[in-house]
Protein backbone atom coordinates (compact mmCIF):
# COMPACT_ATOMS: atom_id res chain seq x y z
CA UNK A 1 0.00 0.00 0.00
CA UNK A 2 1.68 3.50 -0.85
CA UNK A 3 2.04 5.86 1.98
CA UNK A 4 1.05 8.63 -0.53
CA UNK A 5 -1.90 10.72 0.11
CA UNK A 6 -4.88 10.79 -1.96
CA UNK A 7 -5.21 13.62 -3.22
CA UNK A 8 -8.22 15.83 -2.24
CA UNK A 9 -11.11 15.73 -4.61
CA UNK A 10 -12.11 18.44 -6.62
CA UNK A 11 -15.29 19.82 -6.71
CA UNK A 12 -16.26 21.27 -10.42
CA UNK A 13 -18.88 23.94 -9.98
CA UNK A 14 -20.91 24.11 -13.74
CA UNK A 15 -21.31 28.01 -13.64
CA UNK A 16 -25.00 29.06 -13.67
CA UNK A 17 -27.20 29.63 -15.89
CA UNK A 18 -28.15 33.35 -16.61
CA UNK A 19 -31.52 33.83 -18.79
CA UNK A 20 -32.28 37.14 -21.15
CA UNK A 21 -35.61 37.21 -22.41
CA UNK A 22 -35.69 38.77 -25.54
CA UNK A 23 -39.22 40.52 -26.53
CA UNK A 24 -39.68 41.50 -30.50
CA UNK A 25 -42.03 44.07 -30.32
CA UNK A 26 -41.39 45.78 -33.88
CA UNK A 27 -44.32 44.61 -36.07
CA UNK A 28 -47.59 46.86 -36.28
CA UNK A 29 -50.28 44.11 -36.37
CA UNK A 30 -52.11 45.21 -38.85
CA UNK A 31 -54.77 42.12 -38.02
CA UNK A 32 -56.31 44.62 -34.91
CA UNK A 33 -56.85 47.47 -37.73
CA UNK A 34 -55.15 50.99 -37.76
CA UNK A 35 -53.94 52.45 -35.18
CA UNK A 36 -50.81 51.91 -32.75
CA UNK A 37 -48.40 49.08 -33.34
CA UNK A 38 -50.31 46.15 -31.99
CA UNK A 39 -47.67 45.56 -29.22
CA UNK A 40 -48.64 49.62 -27.45
CA UNK A 41 -52.70 49.02 -27.50
CA UNK A 42 -53.92 48.81 -24.75
CA UNK A 43 -54.90 46.08 -22.49
CA UNK A 44 -56.93 46.89 -19.06
CA UNK A 45 -55.52 50.49 -19.53
CA UNK A 46 -51.68 48.90 -20.08
CA UNK A 47 -50.28 48.70 -23.21
CA UNK A 48 -49.86 44.70 -23.85
CA UNK A 49 -45.46 45.39 -24.19
CA UNK A 50 -45.70 46.49 -20.14
CA UNK A 51 -47.87 43.28 -19.72
CA UNK A 52 -45.19 41.26 -21.87
CA UNK A 53 -42.63 42.94 -19.92
CA UNK A 54 -44.03 41.89 -16.27
CA UNK A 55 -44.46 38.32 -17.15
CA UNK A 56 -41.05 37.84 -17.98
CA UNK A 57 -39.67 40.15 -15.17
CA UNK A 58 -42.74 37.98 -12.70
CA UNK A 59 -40.37 34.80 -13.56
CA UNK A 60 -37.00 34.41 -10.99
CA UNK A 61 -35.01 32.94 -13.90
CA UNK A 62 -35.02 35.87 -15.96
CA UNK A 63 -32.16 39.07 -15.18
CA UNK A 64 -32.49 40.84 -18.07
CA UNK A 65 -35.34 41.94 -20.30
CA UNK A 66 -34.65 43.30 -23.68
CA UNK A 67 -37.48 44.64 -25.69
CA UNK A 68 -37.00 44.85 -29.75
CA UNK A 69 -38.62 48.27 -30.90
CA UNK A 70 -39.82 49.37 -33.94
CA UNK A 71 -36.51 51.00 -35.82
CA UNK A 72 -37.48 54.44 -35.21
CA UNK A 73 -39.54 54.30 -32.13
CA UNK A 74 -36.95 53.02 -29.32
CA UNK A 75 -36.78 56.20 -27.31
CA UNK A 76 -40.74 56.40 -27.20
CA UNK A 77 -40.93 52.45 -26.15
CA UNK A 78 -37.89 53.42 -23.52
CA UNK A 79 -40.40 56.52 -22.35
CA UNK A 80 -43.54 54.27 -22.02
CA UNK A 81 -41.81 51.56 -20.40
CA UNK A 82 -40.38 53.98 -17.77
CA UNK A 83 -43.93 55.39 -16.81
CA UNK A 84 -44.98 51.77 -16.46
CA UNK A 85 -42.28 50.73 -14.04
CA UNK A 86 -41.80 46.57 -12.73
CA UNK A 87 -43.02 45.99 -9.27
CA UNK A 88 -40.68 46.84 -6.60
CA UNK A 89 -39.89 42.54 -6.42
CA UNK A 90 -39.07 42.12 -10.20
CA UNK A 91 -36.87 45.62 -10.72
CA UNK A 92 -34.35 44.82 -7.49
CA UNK A 93 -33.69 41.60 -9.92
CA UNK A 94 -34.45 42.68 -14.10
CA UNK A 95 -33.21 45.03 -15.98
CA UNK A 96 -34.79 45.88 -19.06
CA UNK A 97 -33.07 47.37 -22.30
CA UNK A 98 -34.66 48.68 -25.48
CA UNK A 99 -33.03 48.21 -29.01
CA UNK A 100 -34.15 49.08 -32.07
CA UNK A 101 -35.50 46.79 -34.06
CA UNK A 102 -35.60 45.30 -38.33
CA UNK A 103 -38.13 45.21 -40.79
CA UNK A 104 -38.77 41.74 -39.83
CA UNK A 105 -39.74 39.31 -36.82
CA UNK A 106 -36.33 37.47 -37.57
CA UNK A 107 -33.91 40.69 -37.55
CA UNK A 108 -35.62 41.81 -34.88
CA UNK A 109 -34.50 38.87 -32.59
CA UNK A 110 -31.88 38.83 -33.97
CA UNK A 111 -30.62 42.44 -32.87
CA UNK A 112 -32.14 41.88 -29.42
CA UNK A 113 -29.36 38.52 -29.02
CA UNK A 114 -26.54 41.12 -30.08
CA UNK A 115 -27.44 43.26 -27.29
CA UNK A 116 -27.21 40.57 -24.75
CA UNK A 117 -24.17 40.84 -22.18
CA UNK A 118 -21.72 38.46 -22.58
CA UNK A 119 -22.21 36.72 -19.11
CA UNK A 120 -25.98 35.48 -20.44
CA UNK A 121 -25.86 31.66 -21.56
CA UNK A 122 -29.62 31.28 -22.03
CA UNK A 123 -32.50 32.89 -24.20
CA UNK A 124 -36.09 33.39 -23.80
CA UNK A 125 -38.16 34.44 -26.87
CA UNK A 126 -41.52 35.83 -25.90
CA UNK A 127 -44.06 37.30 -28.31
CA UNK A 128 -45.31 40.49 -26.76
CA UNK A 129 -49.06 39.77 -28.50
CA UNK A 130 -48.73 36.82 -25.77
CA UNK A 131 -49.01 39.58 -22.86
CA UNK A 132 -50.69 37.11 -20.69
CA UNK A 133 -48.64 34.37 -20.19
CA UNK A 134 -48.65 32.78 -16.27
CA UNK A 135 -45.29 33.13 -14.72
CA UNK A 136 -45.42 28.85 -14.21
CA UNK A 137 -45.66 28.90 -18.11
CA UNK A 138 -42.42 31.00 -18.37
CA UNK A 139 -40.56 29.03 -15.80
CA UNK A 140 -41.12 25.45 -17.01
CA UNK A 141 -39.32 26.39 -20.11
CA UNK A 142 -36.68 27.99 -18.08
CA UNK A 143 -35.93 24.71 -16.10
CA UNK A 144 -35.99 22.60 -18.81
CA UNK A 145 -33.34 24.81 -20.73
CA UNK A 146 -31.76 24.71 -17.55
CA UNK A 147 -31.92 21.18 -17.15
CA UNK A 148 -29.54 20.58 -20.65
CA UNK A 149 -32.20 20.60 -23.31
CA UNK A 150 -30.62 23.17 -26.15
CA UNK A 151 -34.43 24.16 -27.24
CA UNK A 152 -37.98 24.63 -25.56
CA UNK A 153 -41.41 25.20 -26.61
CA UNK A 154 -44.61 25.42 -24.57
CA UNK A 155 -47.57 23.83 -26.16
CA UNK A 156 -51.27 22.85 -25.91
CA UNK A 157 -52.59 19.83 -28.13
CA UNK A 158 -55.02 20.85 -30.60
CA UNK A 159 -58.47 20.93 -30.13
CA UNK A 160 -60.01 21.04 -33.95
CA UNK A 161 -59.03 18.59 -36.66
CA UNK A 162 -56.41 19.88 -39.12
CA UNK A 163 -56.76 19.76 -43.02
CA UNK A 164 -53.84 20.44 -45.26
CA UNK A 165 -55.29 22.08 -48.18
CA UNK A 166 -53.55 23.39 -51.65
CA UNK A 167 -54.04 26.84 -51.27
CA UNK A 168 -56.54 28.52 -53.95
CA UNK A 169 -57.31 32.38 -54.37
CA UNK A 170 -61.16 33.08 -54.55
CA UNK A 171 -62.32 29.69 -54.93
CA UNK A 172 -63.03 26.50 -52.47
CA UNK A 173 -59.39 25.14 -51.95
CA UNK A 174 -59.22 20.83 -52.04
CA UNK A 175 -58.02 19.17 -49.13
CA UNK A 176 -55.16 17.12 -49.99
CA UNK A 177 -54.18 15.55 -46.24
CA UNK A 178 -55.74 15.16 -42.47
CA UNK A 179 -52.76 15.04 -40.16
CA UNK A 180 -53.31 13.30 -37.16
CA UNK A 181 -54.15 15.09 -34.71
CA UNK A 182 -52.91 13.65 -31.42
CA UNK A 183 -49.65 14.04 -33.07
CA UNK A 184 -49.98 18.06 -33.42
CA UNK A 185 -49.17 20.80 -30.86
CA UNK A 186 -50.05 24.67 -30.92
CA UNK A 187 -47.12 25.93 -30.04
CA UNK A 188 -46.71 29.34 -27.86
CA UNK A 189 -43.88 31.29 -26.40
CA UNK A 190 -41.62 32.38 -24.51
CA UNK A 191 -39.69 29.74 -26.63
CA UNK A 192 -35.98 28.87 -24.65
CA UNK A 193 -32.66 28.03 -25.96
CA UNK A 194 -28.99 27.85 -25.37
CA UNK A 195 -27.87 31.09 -26.22
CA UNK A 196 -25.21 29.68 -28.18
CA UNK A 197 -27.54 27.40 -30.17
CA UNK A 198 -30.05 30.29 -30.89
CA UNK A 199 -27.01 32.36 -32.37
CA UNK A 200 -26.07 29.87 -34.21
CA UNK A 201 -29.45 29.19 -35.94
CA UNK A 202 -29.95 33.31 -36.26
CA UNK A 203 -26.42 33.55 -38.29
CA UNK A 204 -27.38 30.21 -40.19
CA UNK A 205 -30.57 30.57 -41.50
CA UNK A 206 -30.98 33.02 -44.65
CA UNK A 207 -33.53 35.13 -44.07
CA UNK A 208 -36.00 34.80 -46.54
CA UNK A 209 -39.31 37.16 -47.22
CA UNK A 210 -40.71 38.43 -44.25
CA UNK A 211 -38.17 35.87 -42.61
CA UNK A 212 -38.88 33.12 -39.86
CA UNK A 213 -41.73 33.65 -37.38
CA UNK A 214 -41.04 30.64 -35.35
CA UNK A 215 -37.30 29.96 -33.77
CA UNK A 216 -37.14 26.95 -32.62
CA UNK A 217 -38.28 26.07 -36.84
CA UNK A 218 -34.75 28.07 -37.01
CA UNK A 219 -33.15 26.05 -34.57
CA UNK A 220 -34.70 22.64 -36.04
CA UNK A 221 -33.21 23.60 -39.59
CA UNK A 222 -30.02 23.21 -37.71
CA UNK A 223 -30.91 19.79 -36.82
CA UNK A 224 -31.13 20.19 -33.10
CA UNK A 225 -33.25 18.53 -31.06
CA UNK A 226 -36.76 20.72 -29.81
CA UNK A 227 -38.53 19.37 -27.02
CA UNK A 228 -42.19 20.65 -25.71
CA UNK A 229 -43.48 21.46 -22.26
CA UNK A 230 -47.00 22.14 -21.50
CA UNK A 231 -48.10 25.14 -22.12
CA UNK A 232 -51.61 27.30 -20.69
CA UNK A 233 -54.52 28.61 -22.20
CA UNK A 234 -54.06 32.11 -21.50
CA UNK A 235 -50.89 32.62 -23.28
CA UNK A 236 -52.54 32.38 -26.08
CA UNK A 237 -51.58 35.64 -28.80
CA UNK A 238 -53.80 38.85 -28.89
CA UNK A 239 -54.04 39.08 -33.29
CA UNK A 240 -57.80 40.29 -33.24
CA UNK A 241 -60.13 41.91 -31.93
CA UNK A 242 -62.03 39.44 -29.89
CA UNK A 243 -58.67 38.63 -28.63
CA UNK A 244 -58.45 41.37 -26.82
CA UNK A 245 -62.18 41.23 -25.45
CA UNK A 246 -60.77 37.86 -24.35
CA UNK A 247 -57.75 39.40 -22.88
CA UNK A 248 -59.71 41.81 -20.96
CA UNK A 249 -61.74 39.13 -19.87
CA UNK A 250 -58.93 37.05 -17.95
CA UNK A 251 -57.83 40.15 -16.38
CA UNK A 252 -60.90 40.48 -14.88
CA UNK A 253 -61.30 37.20 -13.81
CA UNK A 254 -57.59 37.30 -12.14
CA UNK A 255 -58.34 40.67 -10.45
CA UNK A 256 -61.32 38.80 -8.73
CA UNK A 257 -59.83 35.96 -8.25
CA UNK A 258 -56.21 36.87 -7.74
CA UNK A 259 -56.52 40.41 -6.73
CA UNK A 260 -53.99 40.74 -9.83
Amino acid sequence: MSDRAAAPAISVTAAPVRFAAVIPAAGRGVRLGPGAPKALRALNGTPMLVHAVRAMAASRAVCLVVVVAPPDGAAEVRTLLDAHPLADRDSTRTDVLVVPGGATRQESVHLGLKALPDDITAVLVHDAARPLVPVDTVDAVAAAVRAGAPAVVPALPLTDTVKQVEPRTGEPEPVVATPERSLLRAVQTPQGFDRATLVKAHETVALDGEGATDDAGMVERLGVPVVVVPGHEEAFKVTRPLDLVLAEAVLARRRANDGF
